[in-house]
């Protein structure tokens, strides 16, 4: 068992660096068994200058050849736990440190690494000490030059952040590049890449008329896979210019696909590296979620150029300053290009799914969290998903124009600086002229906010009232919550769903349709209504909240049929059917409500709505929302409800997904376009069904599907409906012909291994020999997150009765925090919820996480998550 105490930051201690750096000149000489890395520190006193405290430098795993003080050795110095301290004599000064690192060998994807024929860079959130000794911190901005040396055989393409500045041959087939970055950035923003890669290049013209060269690389197994990318970049750099008037600002923008990578993506300033699996697409090997998921990424980090490069954060926990923020722009971008009710409807899904959980689980923190002991720790759907539910709400009380005002006096005021959440919200502030004071404990306060609702009519004075009661569960370290402002975008309904004049004497923006509540309890009563509407509240999900409201089933199936806002139309379909799930776990239905199939048909014969809405619409809630709305879960009872709902659809309804199938079938050419990605969405959704209804032609229809596939989304749409089958047999021979043809191709093998271990029936047997297959690598993320992700995503196998699943994982937790402990960390979440369950699971879940921190040697990644999982 690990004994030492980790070190806990907090927020309260906050304190400037007593030494600001100005410039970081690095040189970089990558050989073959080793890096020697030779850096100069131009730097200066922050504070009296006649007092000169010691310089204290964080630096891992460096293995020091020489320091020294402008030019001057240094021969006294502390290097330990991490830290580099040595005596400046003056408050202006250079300090040069030549260490040696060992790419080869860092498996922790941080620093420099390896990563397949390439050497690459992650420095984010504090990576950059693993290349040198630096003062890793944001607020410390700099400018930098970097020069690169490596053999030019191995590593043709050398490439660092900022502009090129020259290049050339060096002595014993070794060659250099230079570069130079005249923003300031802090040190996790700093990247650089060298390898064997081949260039795509395209060109962008800016609005003020500057042209900007566009380059992305890629090994050459993956160079024909970088056009879509680039496409994305492009549509990027101009929705940005033209809904928040940010240009580029350096000659070059760059990209690189690495197929080693810990996270989505990095936005290092002018050379952003991508997890391959986040930016390489062509329609042969990238589904149309991909492609979706590779635009927003690709929008997401080139955003950060200003949401989090020119303006960054002044320490970690203003995290979400820049993550937050960069989340809202990628949605709203998305949002434009294609589908926005549907994209709304997406994002809020996946918040419920691992957000809402989290906030009422033992990690609960808030978006800006007060302690930690490992920051990797808080790279969270809080942090990203809720934190911009917060900028959200932001534009739904400040409206349009007044929100991208604020954002512009955002951008302008702190450009080049590192700041914190106040700063942004209180430009939101000076713009609308109101206070939010109060708003910003939506920053420091944890957990999802519970929004009671009750309603009374009163037909002789045509008076309506709605009383909306807030509150919020105790989170780990916070048992007093204090109000919050929760904007509630709403409208009142007649009983043909059309919206109400409203005439009331809350807190109301008629502009907006905006009623803000800000108190504890808020009664609004609304005048004029000659009979009593159906209230369509919390529109679009104006906040990030649980709506608890006793609606009849008349009135759910208004809003359910008739609700012209397509979210809340949505909600009150999932209501609907989490209803009957609940009441089918619990034991309190014979049979299928007939409201259940009132409004699958409506959904089913409604020519109105587009094919991705009836899609979503007719997908039922998830296993985590079921399980987040039940007190004690009892997992057997949870599948055989949500299959015998699943089942009750697929027969009911047998002969419309059969006529679906077949005439949503194309032969055209792949578009990625709103429309054609609805349509194959359906066409999926569809043929799963049909292939469940357990008609047997529905399954020839899936496997002709597969094989007469010219896209990656028909291919899996068919190979998804053959493994949802009992049919064994045609499922092995499928993935069989599936790796045969595509086990080149670094993607579809990852896509390959998640299928199986996403597959029903699956067991850790099966997972392990998955594992053992030439395909897998323990060593890569991506690879891991296909086999140990997909496995316990699948909610039948992971919480299978007999408990292996928990055992295996809490093994391998332990066998990946020796190789990557960030990746490690990741899966301790799959505990998150044990005490959720019945006594016996519950009791097999902590025996696993018990034998995680039992571990020598424990990561402080994963032993803050599993010491406070298990409190």
């Amino acid at each position: 068992m690990r004994t030492e105490t980790p070190v806990t930051i907090r927020l309260k201690d906050y304190q400037p660096p007593a030494y600001w750096i100005k410039n970081c000149a690095l040189i970089i000489r990558i050989f073959a068994n080793h890096t020697e890395v030779d850096s100069t520190l131009t730097m200066v006193r922050n504070g009296d200058p006649s007092e000169l405290p010691a310089l204290v430098l964080d630096g891992v795993e460096q293995l020091i050849q020489s320091l020294s003080f402008d030019g001057e050795a240094i021969t006294d110095y502390d290097y330990q736990h991490d830290r580099l301290t040595v005596q400046p004599t003056q408050a202006e000064f250079t300090f040069n440190a030549v260490t040696h690192i060992f790419p080869n060998t860092n498996t922790s994807l941080e620093g420099l690494y390896k990563s397949g024929t390439m050497v690459c860079t992650q420095c984010e959130a504090e990576g950059f000490r693993k290349i040198t000794f630096y003062l890793d911190r944001p607020d410390v901005m700099a400018t930098f030059s970097t020069r690169i040396e490596a053999d030019q055989a191995p590593f043709p393409i050398l490439l660092a952040n900022g502009n090129p500045t020259a290049s050339g041959e060096l002595e014993q087939g070794r060659h250099f590049a230079t570069w130079d970055d005249p923003f300031a950035k802090p040190a996790y923003l700093f990247a650089t890449v060298a390898g064997d890669l081949v260039r795509r290049d395209d060109a962008f013209t800016t609005a003020s008329g500057r042209d900007i060269s566009l380059r992305i690389f890629a090994e050459p197994h993956n160079a024909h896979k970088t056009e879509f990318a680039l496409t994305a970049l492009k549509k990027s750099m101009r929705w940005d210019e033209e809904r928040f008037g940010r240009e580029y600002d350096l000659d070059i923008f760059m990209i690189v696909a690495s197929d080693f990578f810990n996270m989505g993506a990095m936005e290092n300033k002018g050379l952003n590296i991508f997890n391959s699996a986040a930016v390489l697409a062509t329609p042969e090997t990238a589904s149309d979620d991909r492609f979706e998921r590779i635009e927003g990424i690709v929008a997401h980090e080139y955003f950060h150029n200003w949401s989090g490069n020119r303006v960054t954060c002044r320490d970690w926990f203003q995290l979400s300053l820049k993550e937050g923020f960069t989340v809202y722009r990628d949605a709203e971008f998305t949002s434009d290009l294609h589908d926005r009710a549907v994209k709304r409807i997406k994002d809020v899904l996946f918040l419920k799914n691992h957000q809402f959980p989290q906030d009422g689980g033992p990690n609960a923190h808030p978006v800006q969290p007060q302690e930690y002991i490992e920051i990797n720790n808080f790279y969270t759907v809080t942090v990203y998903e809720k934190g911009a539910e917060i900028v959200g709400m932001l534009h739904t009380l400040l409206g349009d124009r007044p929100f991208r005002q604020a954002c512009d006096l955002y951008f302008e005021r702190f450009d080049g600086m590192a700041v914190t959440t106040d700063d942004f919200v209180d430009c939101m502030a000076q713009i609308s002229g109101q206070d939010f004071s109060q708003f910003k404990r939506w920053y420091t306060q944890a957990g999802t906010p519970i929004v009671a609702i009750h309603e009374d009519y009163d037909a002789n004075l045509a008076r309506y009232r709605l009383s909306f009661t807030q509150s919020c569960p105790a989170t780990p370290g916070q048992s007093d919550k204090q109000p919050l402002v929760i904007p509630v975008k709403m409208a009142l309904l007649d009983s043909t769903g059309q919206a109400l004049p409203i005439d009331c004497n809350g807190d109301y923006n008629a502009d907006t349709q905006v009623l803000t509540l800000t108190e504890a309890v808020t009664t609004v009563t609304f005048q004029h209504l000659a009979s009593q509407p159906t209230p369509s509240l919390f529109r679009d999900f104006s906040a990030p909240v649980r709506v608890r409201q006793a609606l009849s089933d008349p009135a759910l199936l208004l809003l359910a049929q008739h609700d012209d806002n397509a979210f809340n139309r949505f909600e009150a379909v999932q209501q609907v059917y989490l209803d009957t799930l609940l009441k089918l776990t619990r034991g309190e239905l014979d049979a299928i409500p007939a409201l259940v199939d009132t409004v699958v048909l409506s959904i089913l014969s409604d020519t109105q709505l587009s094919h991705a809405l009836q899609a979503v619409l007719l997908s039922l809630p998830s296993y985590q929302q079921m399980m987040d709305n039940l007190d004690t879960v009892d997992a057997e009872a949870v599948i055989v409800a949500r299959d015998r709902l699943k089942l009750h659809l697929a027969q009911t309804y047998q002969s419309h997904w059969a006529t679906l199938s077949q005439t949503l079938t194309s032969a055209d050419d792949y578009v990625f376009t709103a429309d054609e990605v609805g349509r194959r969405e359906l066409q999926g959704l569809a043929l799963y069904y049909w292939v469940l209804s357990g008609d047997k032609f529905g399954l020839n229809s899936a496997e002709a599907l597969y094989r007469a596939a010219q896209n990656q989304t028909d291919r899996l749409n068919g190979l998804k409906a053959v493994m949802a089958s009992p049919d064994r047999d045609r499922q092995q021979r499928l993935l069989v012909h599936f790796y045969r043809h595509w086990h080149q191709d670094t993607q579809m093998v990852e896509t390959w291994l998640a299928l199986q271990a996403g597959a029903e029936g699956v067991g850790v047997t099966d997972i392990l020999l998955l594992m053992a297959h030439d395909a897998f690598d323990f060593t890569n993320p991506n690879k891991v997150r296909s086999v140990l992700g997909g496995f316990t995503q699948n909610f039948k196998a992971f919480h299978d009765i007999q408990g292996d699943g928990y055992n295996f994982m809490s093994e391998q937790i332990v066998a990946l925090n020796a190789i990557n402990p960030q990746v490690a960390a990741r899966f301790v979440g799959v505990f998150e919820r044990w005490r959720k369950f019945a006594p016996e699971r519950s009791a097999a879940m902590h025996s696993a996480l018990t034998a995680v921190l039992e571990t020598e040697s424990l990561s402080p990644d994963v032993l803050e998550l599993v010491q406070k999982t298990l409190v």
